[in-house]
């Protein structure tokens, strides 16, 4: 058993939720047999937090690799992992969600998740005479409904939301008997999020960040962090008091330094345990003004969800200027 402990934060929901975990996805998707095994050895190496979705396609992996890791004594019980999956833009509609879910826990072989995700404030329609989709206007409050008749339903401990901005956050709340607990957005040193920290912490809101590396090396990612000067800079400074601190680490200690989560993604081995050796030492206030002056530009612009004749016209819509 691995005696490395994940600190956790305290949801609004009042459940705790460990602020580092590993996401799943891929493109193409890892097939499950070789996706499970890296997911265990996550498990073994000390993450307790498993990230999914129904548009990653890795449900399944990840509801495996729960089943292997209970089977193999690595958690003592199912309470001990905590399992996000999101609601995909074709379930966004109010005689969806449930059943969305439902399908969810069926492919995860589990009674309830952790944490359930509007994936983006889209919604889809299927045209099955030829197999396309279109984009049809975003119901949030009967959306939002759904969401919450999950949570107390005891299928979600806690509901939430992802790629929302401040403007829709403020709109969701205005409508929510059930606040959300989390809203995952696009996080790193290029692209800070200080007005959605700022809001989110105002409100009692958990931001946790995906992409937190930027997610170098996919086919929308950037290099923007990884290869970055002032990053490499203090990465360089900082190894004279603490050996063996790299750029990776740097730029999630200084996430986690923000009060917020991350979802960090990497199958490789030594990268994941890497990845979980950031909480014994700080970036602190010096380094971080240095990191402030990082140039900002967000990668996720959700370019496919805008257009002419749908709900939003622009990036600038999709996202109420915060790009």
């Amino acid at each position: 058993m691995n005696s490395l402990q994940i600190p956790e934060i305290l949801l609004n929901s009042g459940h705790k939720m460990p602020v580092i975990g590993l996401g799943s996805a891929s493109s193409p998707p890892l097939p499950q047999e070789k996706l499970v095994p890296l997911l265990v050895d996550a498990i073994a190496a000390g993450y307790r937090h498993l990230d999914t979705a129904a548009l990653y396609r890795t449900e399944e992996s990840v509801g495996g690799a729960v089943a292997e890791s209970l089977l193999r004594g690595l958690v003592k019980s199912r309470d001990e992992i905590f399992i996000t999956t999101k609601l995909q833009m074709t379930d966004a509609h109010r005689d969806r969600v449930l059943p969305a879910l439902r399908e969810s826990l069926r492919k995860l072989g589990l009674d309830y998740v952790d944490l359930y995700l509007i994936h983006w404030p889209v919604s889809m329609k299927i045209d099955c005479s030829n197999n396309s989709t279109k984009i049809v206007n975003f119901e949030m409050k009967e959306i939002w409904e759904e969401m919450e008749k999950c949570c107390r339903m005891g299928l979600a401990k806690s509901i939430g939301v992802s790629n929302f901005s401040t403007t829709k956050l403020s709109a969701l709340l205005q409508i929510a008997t059930i606040q959300p607990a989390v809203n995952q957005v696009e996080m790193n040193v290029g692209w800070q999020q200080q007005k959605m920290l700022e809001y989110c912490n105002e409100k009692g809101i958990h931001v946790s960040a995906y992409s937190p590396l930027g997610a170098r090396g996919s086919s929308w990612g950037s290099n923007a962090v990884m290869e970055n000067s002032i990053l490499d800079h203090v990465a360089g400074s900082m190894n004279k008091t603490i050996a063996q601190v790299n750029n990776v680490q740097v730029a999630l200690r200084w996430i986690y330094e923000q009060g917020a989560s991350m979802i960090v993604k990497s199958f490789n081995r030594e990268r994941m345990r890497e990845n979980l050796q950031v909480f014994d030492w700080k970036v602190g206030d010096e380094y971080g003004e240095k990191i402030k002056e990082i140039p900002q530009n967000r990668v996720v612009k959700g370019e496919e969800f805008v257009g002419p004749d749908v709900e939003y016209k622009s990036v600038e819509e999709l996202w109420d200027g915060e790009i």
